[in-house]
This record gives structure tokens, sequence and C-alpha cells, in this order.
């Protein structure tokens, strides 16, 4: 599973041993950095128990062991709306 921005994740020690303590983790993106095969850097924000963003966080972590707790809102289709011809005035100058 690759993550998508706004996707809340339970990161564990499956994912690096770096998480003794599993977190919650909302994805901000997806950095393109170079990695080992499997691994990525992942740029969010660490969540508390109640959901509310804590602190801010750039993580190594292993694909494969990255649990998605809820999935990002579908993006919005794109509408375009007709815009309104600007009216312009003569500009007095001098």
């Amino acid at each position: 599973m690759l993550p998508r921005t706004g996707d809340v994740l339970h990161v564990t020690r499956a994912a690096s041993v770096q998480f003794l303590r599993p977190i919650k983790f909302r994805v901000i993106r997806v950095l393109d950095w170079p990695t080992y095969d499997g691994w990525l850097w992942l740029d969010g924000y660490e969540l508390n128990a109640s959901g509310d963003a804590v602190t801010r966080r750039s993580i190594f972590v292993q694909r494969e062991g990255l649990q998605q707790l809820q999935a990002a809102p579908e993006p919005r289709p794109h509408t375009v709306r007709a815009r309104r011809p600007v009216a312009r005035t003569p500009l007095r100058v001098g």
C-alpha cells in the first residue's frame, strides 16, 4: 500500500524498529528521497488519542509494515465556472 495525502496510518514496530510505541500518523506527502527497496519517507503529523495533530515529523518506514486506519477522502471533481468578463473603463492619465 502506497500512502496518499490525508491517509491516517497506524505505525508500529512492523514498519520500523524505532516505533517501539506505536503512533497514529496523518500523511502530508510521500517524499521522493532515494531509499532502499520497500522503504519510504513520509512527511506528516503524529496524532494524539483524539486525532489532533501534535508533532510534525518525517519518518522512514517499510511500506509493508504500515496499517491504514482511515483512508483519505476522495478528491472532489474540479468544476469549471464560466468567468464574467472584466468591465474595462478608460483610465484618465495626467
